[in-house]
């Protein structure tokens, strides 16, 4: 596809353009690698490259134009150059432009918060395929149009990729679209330029302070996403997160609650919880999921919430609701011949953690052991390495520390700032076990008929990630094959 210069640039906001804005782009490109004929060439200043030191490259890969925050000094024949305050801002506009502002076209909703990101928007597109719909999913497992999946590398993609995601899921009628917003993408724009019918914030813990610095900037970034909404959009907020009523101060849209605690727009009750389902009061209804603990009460709550303020029939969501399994990789279940309970979960910040220990261990009967495999990623926020640690050696019988994705550090060094964080009196309960098969491997070995067994931190993930290479590796494969060999 292609459009004129002039056509994506409507409604923009641009300090200067300097050259023939009849110029047809093919292309909106921040990469330079990508770059060809036609190419408008966005350049930015990331975190760890500059993208003006290209320009002069991208020219002769053949950009038709250049969008840029500094004007170079010399300026090539032929090149239609676009001065701007912002580049990463303006370039999602631009991407809206080019692919017809697809967001304006189905109902788009972003849900954000440190944890149930992922479970919320797969729930919602779960949901509103049950319902009838033709359905986007944009989340860390992976975008989806309707049956048809497609890899994701981010949670968040750059604003081009999701501009072009959503213009193929109108192309192929779809009428909703749900999306997981990360702090990273308000952060650096990746959601300029759209236009969303709503937004759900979760909870905000402990993450990613490698990247904001502080928690502070953190808790920003959630809220810029609903500063952004307009007026017509919904915000739908957890309350019982001290944090919800902050995130709606600014917004425009219409705000709304969830709860389990206190009135709320949308209120529910846990009233029963085991390893097989929990059971609620939902606005007086009560209804049982097939997912399980309080974290998952608040998931569920959320989405039912949503699919009313989305126009849907009460009745029509908690039946369909009933009937959907958990996301992948999320308290997924591998049970042993013998009846030891193996439970994957993604749970990779301290908070996700406790709840998943604190919920196995309210589900957990008589001298049940709870046996927990535990990493930290590589090349992320270290602060939460000691934290992640002590949490397990409180709420498990036996704790494994092991690695997890360590990318460019040593293995070694991570669990030695894991296990700092051990208390003296939980020191006698835990082992470290670089090799993550090993550990698993001990972990059952440990196991007797109905123990259980976390294996937390990848989740849905099927690599393991070691010196910029990533290696096939499945906690549930795993999982399964030490059981086998029992």
């Amino acid at each position: 596809m292609s459009k004129t210069l002039q056509e994506i640039l409507a409604g923009v906001p641009i300090l200067l353009v300097i050259g023939n804005t009849d110029t047809e782009i093919k292309s909106i490109e921040f990469d330079s690698r990508r770059v060809a004929a036609g190419s408008l060439f966005v350049a930015q200043k990331g975190t760890q490259v500059d993208g003006h030191q290209f320009i002069s490259k991208v020219i002769e890969m053949g950009a038709s134009a250049i969008l840029c925050e500094d004007l170079p000094a010399d300026l090539a024949d032929g090149i239609t150059y676009i001065h701007v305050a912002d580049s990463a801002r303006t370039m999602g506009f631009l991407a809206a432009n080019f692919y017809d502002n697809p967001s304006s076209k189905l109902k788009l909703v972003g849900v954000t918060g440190t944890n149930g990101k992922t479970s919320t928007v797969t729930l919602l597109f779960k949901l509103f395929r049950q319902l009838g719909y033709r359905v986007g999913l944009l989340s860390t497992v992976q975008n989806q149009i309707d049956d048809d999946v497609i890899p994701s590398t981010h949670t968040t993609p750059d604003s081009v990729k999701i501009n072009e995601l959503l213009a193929e899921m109108v192309r192929r009628g779809c009428t909703h679209c749900f999306m997981e917003v990360s702090s990273h993408a308000v952060a650096q724009e990746r959601i300029a330029g759209l236009l969303f019918s709503g937004g759900i914030f979760t909870n905000i813990t402990h993450d990613h302070l490698d990247f904001h610095k502080t928690f502070d900037n953190y808790i920003k970034a959630k809220k810029g996403f609903f500063d952004q909404l307009p007026k017509h959009a919904f915000a739908l907020v957890n309350i019982d997160d001290r944090r919800g009523g902050v995130m709606v101060q600014n917004t425009a849209a219409r705000k709304e609650t969830y709860s389990l605690q206190t009135i709320a727009t949308f209120k529910g009750k846990l009233l029963s919880d085991s390893l097989f389902g929990l059971q609620m009061e939902i606005d007086g209804k009560e209804v049982w999921f097939k997912l399980i603990g309080k974290f998952n009460a608040y998931n569920l709550l959320g989405v039912y919430g949503a699919a009313l303020l989305l126009g849907e029939d009460e009745e029509q969501v908690l039946t369909a609701l009933s009937a959907i399994t958990p996301p992948p990789g999320r308290f997924e279940q591998v049970v042993s011949a013998d009846a030891i309970v193996g439970i994957v979960d993604y749970a990779h910040t301290p908070d996700a953690l406790q709840n998943v220990l604190e919920t196995i261990n309210e589900l957990r009967e008589g001298d049940q052991q709870v046996i927990t495999v535990v990493g930290c990623g590589g090349n992320r926020d270290a602060t939460k390495r000691p934290e992640m640690a002590r949490i397990a050696g409180e709420l498990s019988t036996r704790v494994i520390l092991t690695s997890d994705n360590p990318r460019n550090e040593e293995p070694m060094a991570i669990l030695a700032q894991m296990e700092v964080g051990i208390s003296p009196v939980d020191y006698k309960k835990m082992k470290v076990i670089e090799d993550r098969r090993a550990a698993i491997r001990y972990a059952v070995s440990l196991a007797q008929p109905h123990d259980i067994i976390l294996v937390a931190g990848k989740g849905h993930e099927t690599y393991q990630e070691i010196k910029g290479v990533k290696h096939h590796f499945d906690d549930r494969e795993e999982l399964r094959e030490a059981f086998e060999a029992r």
